[in-house]
């Protein structure tokens, strides 16, 4: 079942148009060439991408599901998106960070649909269990539609004090659902130090998934509010049907630093206690991830001489050493 059956308006978008540098060296060994990790095939016999995108199959339909992609990679994802209408496709002429991705697509749908909810989704995450994941989605989208000037962010349970992550800081509870809370945000951290990350461990606060939804409109709001000049040049662009010129003028913009993290009185947060989530974004943190879930993967034994079905962790130092991290 999707969300809402009877809905016209909710849209998924993933974003798979990133660089992939900090895992570039594994994912050559992997599939021999400089595929960034969403059209690797690290685990399973699916890219990151297509496992999102199965993952994500039975809540939105196919024809409310966008890809974000940047040319240069079109070698990488046309397998991938070989079966999907183009007009699905958002293809960037270079990739300007998350902010510039995330206003080109939602452009691209108020097209379409000016009433549209938009959720996004990085395509380099893992769930060990992937239906808590989906309660977890489905509640956040159905939250978006009744506080549409708001934001809403899925955040994970915290597990130690991780410097590479953005921190939500939970604030009183909007309403109390049995499976899935959701809460007002206090604070948004983007990257904080160690002594700040302990701090926020020790108060219960959340790691940023970056899945990320609300009301196209909503979000269209809060990026003008800090880039107008690069919505009105993007959105100039879409209409033209050609972001060359405008992708070459407008600067990369981080949305969780730059925009997010401003914005903390516009954000909501459902808190995911179960998924398991992991972000792949790192050599260390895919081996640990595989390990800890038993995740079978004939690269990682053929590299470090140890089975994932042991109870021995692949994460010591002598296999980090030689992943090259």
């Amino acid at each position: 079942m999707h969300i809402d059956p009877n809905g016209e308006h909710d849209w998924a978008v993933l974003l798979a148009g990133g660089d992939g540098t900090r895992l570039r060296h594994l994912t050559r060994m992997i599939a021999g060439d400089l595929r960034p990790k969403q059209f690797c095939r690290l685990f399973g016999g699916e890219s990151l991408l297509s496992q999102t995108r199965a993952r994500l199959g039975p809540l939105f339909r196919a024809e409310r599901t966008t890809f974000v992609v940047t040319g240069a990679h079109e070698a990488f994802y046309r397998e991938d998106l070989r079966h999907t209408d183009a007009s699905r496709v958002v293809v960037q002429p270079l990739n300007r960070g998350t902010g510039v991705a995330i206003a080109t697509a939602l452009l691209r749908i108020l097209q379409h649909d000016a009433d549209a909810v938009a959720a996004f989704f990085p395509c380099d995450h893992y769930y060990a269990d992937p239906e808590a994941f989906s309660r977890a989605v489905a509640s956040a989208v159905r939250y978006a539609r009744d506080f549409p000037d708001s934001v809403v962010l899925i955040g994970a349970e915290a597990e130690n004090p991780e410097v590479e992550y953005g921190w939500i800081e939970p604030g009183l509870p909007m309403r109390d659902a049995p499976d899935v809370p959701l809460f007002c945000v206090n604070r948004f951290w983007e990257k904080p130090t160690l002594a700040e990350a302990r701090s926020l461990l020790r108060r219960r606060c959340l790691w940023n998934t970056f899945v990320t939804i609300g009301r196209a409109e909503t979000f269209v709001e809060l990026l003008c509010s800090e880039f107008p000049d690069t919505v009105l040049r993007l959105a100039a662009a879409v209409a033209e049907g050609d972001l060359d010129a405008a992708y070459g003028d407008v600067p990369a913009v981080d949305f969780s630093r730059e925009v997010l993290a401003l914005h903390p009185h516009r954000l909501l947060v459902v808190r995911d206690e179960s998924s398991g989530w992991a972000d792949l974004g790192t050599p260390d943190r895919l081996i640990e991830t595989l390990a800890r879930n038993r995740v079978e993967t004939d690269w990682l034994t053929r590299r470090t001489g140890v089975g994932l079905s042991t109870d021995r962790l692949v994460t010591s130092s002598a296999a980090k050493a030689d992943m090259g991290t």
